[in-house]
């Protein structure tokens, strides 16, 4: 496409916006709903995961002349629909063409050695899930995240992407806008970071939840006092009150126990003899 003066025609923020939107309500009576990246005012991520993601993006030189080509893209609205599965991004962005153009970002899994000993060495700094996903830990442990290809997170290497935009740049504004996106996705769910990188998050917090079992089982000494056991007092007490016999729990019960027999039944059951009658005066007893 060429322009006047080599450049494109100038469009307004509005006009911009106005376009997008109506991109997207297309969109959705095509291909149903979408997943946009909200942005409100100029700070694209406030979370720690959100900032670290893209403070990562921007000190590495292959992007960092080229990476700020899509703030304005993501904070007015462009990125129309932003998917997140493991180790892919898949993405559309509205621009200046009458269409969207589709985006997908590859991500490597980190791989397991480097998993392994970023493991190791956060060991016993992590509280708990809650505290990771928000990022409350040691300043140590961000530090050793955060490392530049030590760390959790991607280096450009790591990061392969297309886009169907004519555009012959290496990195054109419409995946930037994506990658910004994606600082700004993590804010509302930090574990798709996790998700990216190809880890189980449960793995990290691991040591924690070991850590807090041993505790709770050094605790449990003996009998909870909440618990009434065959020798307590109190067994006597409850039988007193309502004047029955508790049977000993650790006592073997038969399954299926008779019933002793009542003396009426054992008289019922008493074997029947012989009536002697009275003997005449001068005879013999007979026998009835």
């Amino acid at each position: 496409m060429r322009y006047q003066n080599m450049y494109p025609p100038y469009v307004s923020v509005a006009e911009r916006q106005a376009k997008a939107r109506k991109m997207a309500e297309k969109l959705q009576k095509k291909s149903g709903p979408l997943n946009p990246v909200c942005v409100s005012g100029r700070t694209i991520a406030k979370s720690w995961w959100g900032k670290s993601w893209n403070q990562n993006l921007e000190r590495y030189a292959d992007y960092a002349n080229r990476i700020g080509r899509g703030r304005s893209y993501v904070c007015n609205g462009m990125v129309l629909d932003l998917q997140i599965q493991p180790e892919t991004i898949t993405a559309i962005v509205a621009g200046s063409g009458s269409t969207p153009y589709k985006i997908t970002i590859k991500i490597e899994p980190v791989p397991g050695d480097a998993w392994k000993r970023l493991m190791r060495d956060a060991a016993g700094q992590i509280e708990s899930l809650a505290a990771l996903l928000e990022g409350r830990f040691p300043e140590s442990l961000k530090t050793l995240l955060f490392a530049r290809e030590a760390g959790l997170f991607p280096e450009p290497k790591e990061i392969k992407f297309e886009c169907s935009c004519p555009d012959w740049a290496y990195m054109c504004k419409h995946v930037a806008a994506v990658l910004y996106g994606v600082g700004a996705r993590l804010d509302d769910d930090p574990k798709l970071f996790f998700t990216l990188r190809g880890v189980n998050i449960n793995d990290l917090i691991g040591d924690v939840a070991r850590t807090e079992t041993q505790k709770l089982l050094k605790r449990q000494t003996g009998y909870s006092p909440r618990i009434i056991q065959p020798s307590d007092s109190r067994l006597l007490d409850i039988q007193a009150l309502f004047g029955i016999d508790l049977v000993d729990a650790s006592s073997p019960k038969s399954p299926n126990p008779v019933p002793e027999k009542s003396d009426r039944s054992k008289k019922k059951n008493k074997p029947v003899t012989a009536k002697r009658k009275p003997a005449r005066k001068g005879g013999k007893s007979a026998v009835s």
